[in-house]
């Protein structure tokens, strides 16, 4: 039954660029995480309608359209990361499905996405939850390089949101601002997968 389930839903999620990134039991049900498959997700949704309109928002309402109708074909009911507040605890979530943990930096590192993880949204349905049983990995990296990678140090003693705003908005951020966070590219895991067209576009909503 689980590999039935399993399988269905990456049925499902492969034309999209999507993947299963982890389970989180809840109650009877199970919560289960959803983000791109990099690389193969950035050309599939530049070809998307969202992407080419104009408007504001492209990947939040991409993500609404294809994780609902995905959602419905699987029986289940889908949840997303934006829309609130109240806003849904993927944090906590992904913590609890044993394939996350908190990084040097703080920032959620995955077991295979690394550093550069993300969600597109979870689905709610009746499916038994696979929980992740692998050390973190952050446990056996030598050097930890995330932790010391940022140019202006916007991760010692916390995350400075101001400070790294700072950065990436002058001159000397131009690689940030068009490759992705370089603490983030400095993680082993998945090192390499997201293209930097996608890194700057999520960095370009982050300014």
């Amino acid at each position: 039954m689980v590999a039935m389930k399993t399988d269905a839903l990456s049925k499902a999620l492969y034309p999209h660029g999507l993947q299963k990134l982890g389970d989180c039991p809840d109650g009877a049900e199970t919560i289960t995480l959803i983000g791109p498959d990099e690389p193969r997700f950035w050309p599939i949704f530049c070809d998307s309608p969202e992407y080419r309109d104009g408007a504001p928002h492209p990947l939040d309402r991409w993500s609404l359209r294809v994780l609902t109708g995905v959602a419905k074909t699987l029986g289940g009911s889908p949840v997303f990361p934006f829309g609130g507040p109240p806003f849904e605890p993927f944090f906590t979530w992904a913590k609890q499905s044993g394939r996350f943990w908190a990084s040097p930096i703080d920032f959620l590192v995955h077991e295979q996405a690394g550093l550069f993880v993300s969600f597109r949204g979870a689905i709610r349905w009746q499916a038994p939850p696979e929980v992740g049983t692998e050390p973190q990995p952050c446990l056996t990296c030598a050097g930890q390089p995330c932790a010391s990678a940022c140019p202006v140090g916007a991760f010692d003693g916390g995350y400075d949101v101001a400070a790294c705003k700072a950065h990436v908005n002058s001159d000397a951020g131009l690689d940030c601002r068009s490759a992705g966070c370089l603490a983030r590219r400095a993680c082993p895991v998945g090192q390499g997968n997201r293209l930097p067209a996608q890194a700057a576009f999520h960095m370009e909503a982050f300014l």
